[in-house]
């Protein structure tokens, strides 16, 4: 009877979660207007979730603000994925937009489960299994699975043992213990002469490390929903109970330590800086209670092409180079010339023989418009950046590579673009599903970059 109740009651909370939840795209609209129908393009919310949202929009400053207001009864998001939940409990999840027309439940299933495997990239983390339940569950909504993720690897922390150190210990006792501070001691009063102040070192699990999880597993007590989820926070914070947690936790969060004596703590140290920052290190600005997780697709998209292509030996892959810039001045009133607008591609390939710009771009192309007047959906902005990097990072000669998301409407490499006879541009598709770029004819220009010619490079260099 007892199993009975639980498994009613963990259905009506998983029941209620998901009639809440309302899933929309990115760039998709959010409304209180009832009269509308609701689509993954169009959430309908209440108007305390939608004032609630208009309060968020307004404590994000800055330019990079994922909400823009249209009207007084509709917002827009930008290129930003991840979760919002209003304090009336109303919630949003926000998903990937990869395709064109209007998604499918699987394919939306399909846009959840790519955002946690490039959220996964973004923190340098691997999957420890192959499909596993817990990456597989696309039924959770975003925030129960990075809270279940740190919660099964604080308990494997747990299982394998909390590490403790020694701290110093500053303290007045009866009793002398350690050594006596003797400078405290010649000025103690004459009624507590029968008092020593004394320092003496204490191993105690109550490290920086263990403050830091005790603080992301007490945020995690107020938010999660998910039976499994509550009922794995509250066994841990049995065990953590002693360990005190910190009232301004993200200025410690440089003090974690690294190395040999901490590596059981290297898998859960990303984790916990995602829970410490409100789950949103970018963009959580002041005080509200709801939730905001939003993750921008361009940069995890950037993040997630690095880690995938993995170089050969005697070649590397950097991201965000910044060794160039696009003009040098020098005012009068200046004796040195400046360099002023430093450029920085997404990626940089360098090897003995070759260098090449690649820039990633989270957008949708379309094979089909080959027209001078779609140029296949290529921003010429995004053209005009590439002959800049070209000209100065290989010095307007050889090749490089936009990458884009391959769909539906773009699964082939484009054919060759030439800014000049010496610098030439390669449009490559990247299958997020096989997590490799599309081959074509770019690989006889290229041939560094193809996943077949990596993996021969490798075994010949470990050969």
């Amino acid at each position: 009877m007892h199993l009975l109740t639980l498994e009613l009651i963990r259905g009506f909370l998983t029941a209620l979660d998901h009639k809440t939840m309302i899933q929309i795209r990115e760039y998709g609209r959010i409304t209180c207007n009832t009269d509308q129908s609701s689509s993954p393009d169009l959430g309908i919310v209440t108007q305390p979730t939608f004032d609630w949202l208009l309060n968020l929009k307004a404590s994000w400053r800055g330019g990079d603000n994922p909400i823009h207001l249209m009207n007084k009864n509709s917002l827009k998001l930008d290129s930003f994925v991840g979760y919002l939940e209003s304090p009336t409990g109303e919630s949003i999840e926000v998903l990937p937009k990869t395709c064109v027309g209007i998604p499918t439940q699987n394919e939306l299933e399909s846009g959840r489960f790519l955002l946690h495997r490039m959220l996964l990239a973004s923190m340098g983390i691997k999957p420890r299994e192959v499909g596993p339940a817990s990456l597989r569950r696309v039924d959770q909504p975003l925030h129960e699975w990075i809270i279940g993720r740190f919660l099964n690897e604080l308990a494997d922390l747990v299982r394998k043992g909390i590490r403790s150190d020694y701290r110093n210990i500053e303290e007045e006792s009866r009793y002398v213990r350690g050594c006596i501070d003797m400078s405290r001691q010649l000025r103690q009063r004459a009624g507590r002469a029968n008092w020593f102040h004394i320092r003496h070192d204490v191993f105690s699990p109550d490290t920086i490390e263990n403050q830091l999880l005790a603080t992301a597993l007490s945020y995690v007590r107020r938010i999660v929903k998910s039976p499994d989820n509550w009922r794995l926070t509250n066994e841990l914070s049995l065990v953590l109970y002693e360990i005190p947690t910190l009232a301004t936790p993200d200025k410690y969060l440089d003090k974690w330590r690294s190395g040999k004596l901490m590596r059981s703590y290297d898998a859960i140290q990303p984790w916990c800086r995602l829970i410490i920052e409100r789950l949103n290190p970018v963009f959580q600005k002041g005080q509200h209670k709801g939730i905001a997780m939003l993750f921008p697709m361009e940069r995890l998209f950037e993040t997630y092409v690095a880690n995938i292509l993995k170089c050969p030996l005697g070649s590397k892959l950097k991201t965000q180079a910044s060794s160039q810039y696009l003009i040098s001045h020098q005012p009068v009133s200046v004796s040195n010339s400046n360099l002023w607008f430093q450029l920085k591609p997404d990626l940089l390939f360098q090897s003995e023989y070759s260098t090449y710009v690649m820039d990633t771009k989270w957008k949708l192309l379309d094979e089909m418009a080959s027209d001078s007047e779609s140029k296949y959906k290529i921003s010429q902005s995004d053209l005009y950046q590439l002959f800049a990097y070209g000209h100065k990072y290989q010095n307007g000669k050889g090749d490089m590579m936009l990458i884009y998301p391959k769909h539906d409407g773009f699964t082939l490499p484009l054919p060759r673009f030439s800014f000049s006879d010496d610098l030439n541009l390669w449009v490559v598709p990247f299958d997020m599903e096989k997590e490799s770029l599309v081959e074509g004819e770019w690989i006889s220009s290229m041939p560094e970059l193809a996943s077949k010619t990596f993996e021969r490079l490798q075994f010949q260099n470990h050969g």
